[in-house]
């Protein structure tokens, strides 16, 4: 297949990238490399890809409805593979626009993309942030997910809408995926393994949110990567005569809690953390728990990656990545 990836340098976007070209698939990849964090491992994760034959990238930013539409119209896709998004539930909440720009504008133009070029199949990143206030879990695709609790979960839930109304006006197959927690090596700077990891080394405290009464259905990058490369060779049911929109929880299907994740990493550095106790932080949920019976029916595959070989792994990957700096990220 000849894929376009949105978002190609991201944590997710890396890795799914990869794994396609693994499988055979070419690959054209975008993003617009900017600053959330450091751009420098956007960049580091890029150079990955840009050593691997069928693999072409361009930078691009998905609001530039103009330069978008050149992407279409000059190039041939078989399948959309969208994950480029502004990421992060806290700083929603300090920069609100930038969500409503890239989430929603952002996402409207891949929409239309995909429509005006016919693309077989549109698969989509959404976000388990979109169950919000909903505490029966473990959570499933057919619950109620109408109480987000961050702006960047109503924009994600957003995404799903849009999508499904485009499959009934235009009759476009897409597949969303609500992410759940993911970790591994080359993930991105702000979330808690990383966070967790530095503090660490560097001999600081680390805050651990609602006094560490919280679970997290944390979910391997590499098992994340399997699932995206599964449906999208898989053929959607829509591109004949089956339902046009659907979704999959991604996840691991076993939460964890916040202080075992914890104990996780300080087994894997080989050093106690120091632990500074906080309350739950605005936008946050206190648990997260995916149901993968659909995605095992569906699609034949569910993630299985342990917590502790995870774990493990990003931590060989974080010293060996930041070696040079004395094993801490800058």
């Amino acid at each position: 297949m000849k894929l376009l990836v949105t978002g190609a340098a991201g944590f997710i976007g890396m890795h799914s990238c990869m794994r396609l070209l693994e499988r055979g698939h070419e690959v054209f990849g975008i993003d617009n490399l900017n600053a959330y964090y450091d751009p420098a491992l956007k960049h580091a994760r890029l150079k990955q890809l840009q050593s691997k034959p069928r693999f072409s990238f361009e930078k691009l930013d998905i609001t530039d409805e103009p330069a978008m539409r050149a992407v279409f119209e000059t190039r041939r896709f078989d399948a959309v593979l969208h994950l480029a998004a502004q990421a992060g539930v806290r700083y929603s909440l300090e920069n609100p626009m930038a969500y409503v720009s890239s989430n929603v504008a952002g996402f409207l133009n891949i929409l239309e993309g995909c429509r005006k070029a016919r693309i077989a199949h549109l698969c989509y990143a959404s976000s388990s942030s979109v169950y919000g206030a909903n505490t029966e879990l473990p959570f499933r695709e057919e619950h109620r997910v109408d109480s987000p609790v961050s702006l960047y979960a109503a924009t994600k839930r957003a995404n799903e809408l849009m999508a499904y109304s485009y499959g009934k006006l235009y009759g476009m197959a897409c597949t969303g995926l609500r992410f759940f927690t993911v970790y591994g090596p080359w993930g991105r700077p702000d979330m808690a393994l990383f966070i967790f990891t530095r503090a660490i080394l560097e001999g600081k405290p680390i805050r651990v949110f609602n006094g560490g009464e919280m679970l997290r259905d944390f979910t391997y990058i590499d098992d994340i990567a399997e699932a995206v490369a599964a449906i999208l060779e898989r053929p959607h049911p829509g591109a004949t005569d089956g339902p046009k929109s659907r979704l999959f929880n991604i996840g691991h299907g076993s939460p964890v809690k916040l202080m075992d994740f914890v104990r996780a990493v300080e087994r894997a550095l080989g050093r106690k953390a120091q632990i500074e106790l906080a309350p739950m932080q605005q936008g946050d949920v206190q648990a997260t728990y995916a149901s993968t019976e659909k995605l095992r029916a569906e699609i034949g595959y569910a993630p299985a990656t342990p917590i502790e070989v995870g774990v493990e792994r990003f931590v060989a990957w974080y010293r060996a990545h930041y070696a040079g700096a004395g094993g801490l990220a800058p």
